[in-house]
């Protein structure tokens, strides 16, 4: 057993966090994530309303007595969702965690606070984490460039930004982008992280409720298999290379807006990828970290193997390179 602050913080086992995942992040997942005693959430917007979240919650209860949380991502919207709404939901469940990730979670934290919960805020730089910090979050997740969605825009890999961020945060922080195995776990460590957040990897389960076609994908995915798309947009999401997703990246290359992708970027397509096993269907997220992917364990098999062979590598393989004597 690794233990930290944030494992601490959250009362689990394991300093491995399962990030929200939208059209992933059901009760199949988040509650072997939970009984493995690591971190997962359920996606709050995979639910159609905000009952069905309330639904969702009871139906991971019953699958685990373990913590697990719900993310609430916020995004700008010609027609945003009812975040409020969904708020409320979260609150009337009883959750005991939150992950917020997008927009300023200002607006939502006194309510989340007053009921009680922890608030974990996903990040993509240094300054937003540390503004993350001063608005009371109580931990942070600080996402690389090599991470699966949306990395923001100043490309600076986790290699840089875990330990920028370290050496200016005073919470709790996890690291996120590029990790899925034991070395990872060990080396955020060392880089000053509380632990790892992984989302792709998680995909790549027996529980993830994905097809087993996409599954297999991943397995058979490198490192060089994700495009960048939106750049021009400002908004830059890292997605599986597929038909779709080159002709997203050729077409706002040459100037093409957003309504000339809209179609081929809709999210119901990237819904029918997960659940029809086609990987052509439409545009779906993996990151980097899909080049280490290998095969398709339990849950509970990934978390035991990361936490041991991460233990190995500090105790047997770090600690017997220092000198003594």
């Amino acid at each position: 057993m690794i233990s930290t602050r944030f494992t601490e913080l959250m009362g689990i086992d394991h300093p491995i966090v399962q990030g929200g995942m939208q059209w992933v992040g059901r009760a199949e997942l988040v509650s072997a994530v939970a009984e493995a005693g690591a971190l997962g959430f359920l996606t709050a917007l995979t639910q159609p309303t905000p009952e069905a979240l309330v639904a969702e919650v009871a139906r991971c209860r019953e699958r685990t007595d373990r913590p697990f949380g719900v993310n609430l991502t916020m995004l700008p919207s010609i027609t945003p969702p009812p975040y409020a709404e969904y708020r409320d939901a979260i609150i009337a469940a009883g959750v005991p965690v939150v992950e917020t990730a997008g927009s300023n979670p200002a607006e939502h934290l006194p309510h989340f606070h007053a009921a009680g919960i922890t608030v974990l805020h996903k990040c993509t730089s240094v300054r937003h984490a540390l503004k993350a910090q001063a608005l009371g979050v109580d931990a942070v997740s600080i996402d690389g460039f090599e991470c699966a969605g949306h990395p923001g825009e100043d490309d600076v890999p986790g290699l840089v930004l875990i330990p920028a961020a370290a050496e200016r945060l005073t919470i709790p922080m996890i690291a996120s982008g590029g990790f899925g195995d034991g070395r990872g776990l060990a080396a955020a460590l060392a880089l000053g992280a509380d632990g790892i957040n992984m989302g792709t990897r998680f995909l790549a389960t027996v529980e993830a409720p994905v097809h087993q076609r996409i599954k297999e994908r991943l397995v058979e995915a490198t490192e060089l298999d994700t495009d960048l798309v939106y750049r021009q947009l400002r908004n830059t999401a890292r997605v599986a290379r597929n038909g779709v997703s080159r002709s997203v990246v050729q077409l706002l290359a040459g100037g093409a807006e957003f309504a000339e992708i809209r179609e081929l970027v809709a999210g119901r397509r990237g819904r029918t990828v997960y659940e029809s096993g086609d990987p052509e269907a439409g545009i779906w997220s993996a990151g980097l970290v899909q080049g280490l992917i290998h095969d398709i364990p339990t849950v509970a098999e990934l978390v035991g193997r990361i936490v041991g062979d991460a233990t190995d590598i500090i105790r047997d393989r770090l600690g017997g390179l220092v000198a003594t004597g």
